[in-house]
């Protein structure tokens, strides 16, 4: 089969010398679900030339008060960004690539990516007035790029999205195939399958090391089609007596595409409420995976529609409280509202972590008289990745002599990895975060580790997980704040009745007192207590009313409050 070569503008791959390493190193992505960002190494220890396969980002649980979207911590490659020869992207979905617009200005590396990913990428940019000039190199579909030391292949794969690419890197000191998502599918609806006639031929290379996708590794058999949940869904919004409300990945275009086929054969009117589906639709016709007259009404045309002939494509599938399925599922959506007998669907998967969210939309929306049918009763979701059966398929053809699960909680890397020794791989090693895999030369051996972490956008900013805010916020959500104000002579004396404000404290104790009476008694009767020449000390004031006020909340609520003394002399 012949390839498309392109040649970026970066060193040239130069012969292995004796000091050469190959090394694997994720940062995100190994033992978690999201958030993946995966390093390959080629040099001397001390001067090695890295790419970096992803950049993407995982959301907050409900622990992470005023947490946006969580990111990679990459001070490891930040740090060597001078050797970072470029940033592959497998596909745009945002546990690959939503990092990338936050995080680039601290690495600076050409950004390589297939049409669609490029187009989503550059629409996203669009979107948030991002003017950063994020060099991003388009590559065709199944194309080749060098990149530094790295020859870089991509091999076209079946998953939940247009142009998912496995990559083929191939180096001095051997050949790593890396899946990215995958899974088997001979009809994906939007797309082409799994390309199995490349990846043999490029197995018949000799595959040093397979880095391999984790995500099903739990799950027999075999993924079901995207093509048998698209008669699946039109057969059950043809069913359907009032309106129909679809909630799935904004970025499926397979099943956008299928719910807009299946409101057509059923005469409905295709309706789409989200900002982030309206993007990827753009996208999606601009690069071909849609038709041009591909037709839909915004949601303000929704009022204006008979119940029973519209069908509404919402985002929110993962419980986002910002989304449009969140928002009528409140009955606080500008333009669209579901009432008893509607039927919504549910066409997506439940991301660990997300579980409470949907339920809480699923509970509202079974209050408002909604019916509600997910992938648990009906076949309206298949997931993107591979399942046992899929895996063990894919072993067969590659051959591997090494085996390295990815993309996955630890127990499913480790059941991969149980997986790989029954196929027949005779080496097999589960790298986790921050870890760093000699591949070649020599036998594979974990040799150093890599700080990793967690990066927060909390608002405008970048900040680390282990920085005060997040954990205050957390602590305010549980135990409530008091703030006191006193104002003092020179001789520490009170000149005014202290001010104090209570938030999330309750305002009685159990035998009816007021818990703002309770806290003012603390604090003047600390004061009281301090002896004169000592009141003089500022410091000694401030930290005994907090002590004291801490103390006095905690005998009569059980709980330690976060006291703020605002103390000042005159």
């Amino acid at each position: 089969m012949a390839q498309q070569t392109r040649t970026a503008t970066t060193h040239s791959a130069r012969s292995s010398g004796s000091g050469d390493e190959l090394v694997y190193l994720p940062l995100g992505g190994a033992g978690e679900i999201g958030m993946n960002l995966y390093l390959y190494g080629f040099g001397p220890s001390d001067a090695r030339q890295w790419l970096m396969v992803d950049l993407g980002i995982t959301f907050p649980e409900e622990g992470q008060p005023g947490v946006d979207i969580i990111l990679p911590d990459i001070r490891f490659i930040e740090e060597e960004a001078k050797g970072l020869q470029g940033i592959v992207l497998t596909h745009a979905h945002e546990d690959h690539f939503g990092a990338v617009i936050e995080l680039w200005p601290r690495l600076k590396a050409p950004v390589y990516a297939t049409p669609f990913t490029a187009a989503l990428l550059k629409a996203k940019m669009a979107e948030q007035g991002v003017r950063v000039p994020i060099p991003i190199r388009e590559v065709p579909l199944k194309g080749r790029v060098k990149i530094g030391p790295f020859d870089v292949e991509f091999v076209t794969v079946a998953h939940s999205i247009p142009e998912p690419n496995a990559l083929a890197i191939r180096t001095p000191l051997g050949l790593v195939f890396h899946s990215g998502d995958w899974k088997l599918d001979p009809d994906p609806v939007a797309g082409a399958a799994t390309d199995l006639e490349r990846i043999k031929q490029i197995a018949d290379e000799g595959i040093m090391a397979f880095v391999c996708d984790s995500t099903n590794a739990m799950r027999d058999g075999f993924s079901p089609s995207e093509a048998a949940v698209t008669k699946s869904i039109t057969e059950i919004i043809r069913g359907a007596k009032r309106a129909v409300a679809v909630t799935t990945f904004a970025s499926n275009v397979a099943r956008l595409k299928a719910v807009a086929d299946a409101a057509s054969a059923a005469g409905r009117h295709l309706v789409v409420a989200g900002r982030s589906m309206h993007r990827v639709i753009e996208v999606a016709r601009e690069t071909g995976y849609l038709p041009r007259n591909f037709k839909y009404y915004d949601q303000n045309e929704y009022g204006y529609l008979e119940p029973s002939e519209v069908v509404c494509l919402c985002t929110g599938s993962q419980g986002e409280p910002r989304a449009a399925m969140a928002r009528i599922a409140e009955d606080q959506h500008p333009a669209i509202a579901l009432k008893r007998g509607d039927l919504v669907i549910f066409s997506s998967r439940t991301i660990p972590g997300n579980e409470t969210a949907i339920g809480r939309i699923q509970n509202q929306l079974a209050g408002l008289g909604c019916e509600i049918i997910t992938d648990a009763n009906a076949l309206v979701h298949v997931t993107g990745h591979p399942r046992r059966g899929e895996l063990k398929q894919m072993y067969a053809l590659t051959k591997p002599g090494l085996a390295v699960p990815m993309h996955g909680e630890l127990r499913h890397m480790e059941e991969h990895a149980r997986l790989a020794r029954e196929a027949g791989i005779k080496d097999v090693r589960t790298v986790h975060n921050g870890q760093i895999l000699r591949l070649a030369p020599g036998a594979p051996k974990i040799i150093d580790e890599a700080p990793t972490g967690r990066l927060y956008r909390d608002g405008r900013l970048i900040i680390s997980a282990e920085d005060v805010p997040v954990r205050q916020r957390r602590k305010l959500a549980v135990v409530g704040l008091v703030a006191v104000a006193i104002v003092v002579d020179k001789k520490g004396e009170l000149l005014a009745d202290p001010e104090i404000e209570l938030d999330g404290i309750p305002e009685r104790d159990a035998a009816g007192r007021a818990m703002l009476e309770l806290v003012a008694d603390a604090v003047e009767g600390t004061i009281e207590s301090i002896p004169r020449p000592r009141r003089r000390d500022l410091n000694t004031i401030s930290e005994a009313v907090r002590r004291s006020v801490r103390a006095r909340v905690d005998e009569a609520w059980g709980k330690k409050p976060i006291c703020k003394v605002l103390l000042t002399q005159v």
